[in-house]
């Protein structure tokens, strides 16, 4: 049996925790990774305690569900929480990082970002990633997605 490649391991952690979205609209998992070491992940969904898409809908405001923290904010926020540091790490992520994702990845110095599906790719958050030196690569998976849901 072959193995699967430390991309296809990390990204399968991220579709994993997409599982545990309560966004209706699009479930998106989030891990950060140093030394081949998870050291945080997240998913969208509302704040600690608070009401969930899933339960009373989603909150549009311009097009944009207010009540989901995405994913990506989500595991930076647990790095923040609990002390440890983003600097040079790497991020797999479900799904392309939106705008707001994109310059808080950079921020955080998080150096490379790994995604499994296009979504609305934004050319200014690809821009600055670029600008800011931040390697972004699709990462395609050998395992079906059918096989992270629970039957």
């Amino acid at each position: 049996m072959k193995r699967i490649s430390w991309n296809e391991y990390f990204m399968a952690q991220s579709q994993l925790l997409a599982l545990r979205s309560t966004c209706t609209r699009l479930a998106v998992g989030a891990t950060i990774v140093r030394d081949k070491r998870i050291i945080a992940g997240g998913y969208n969904g509302s704040i600690s305690g608070g009401v969930h898409c899933i339960d009373e809908g989603c909150y549009v405001i311009d097009g944009h569900c207010v009540r989901t923290i995405h994913a990506e904010m989500n595991a930076l926020l647990q790095c923040a929480k609990f002390g440890v540091p983003t600097d040079g790490a790497e991020m797999y992520v479900t799904h392309f990082p939106c705008l707001h994702c994109c310059r808080s990845i950079i921020q955080s110095g998080i150096k490379k970002i790994y995604y499994g599906e296009d979504y609305k790719n934004h050319p200014y958050s690809i821009e600055q990633f670029k600008e800011a030196g931040v390697t972004v690569e699709k990462v395609e998976m050998t395992i079906p997605p059918s096989a992270f849901i629970p039957s």
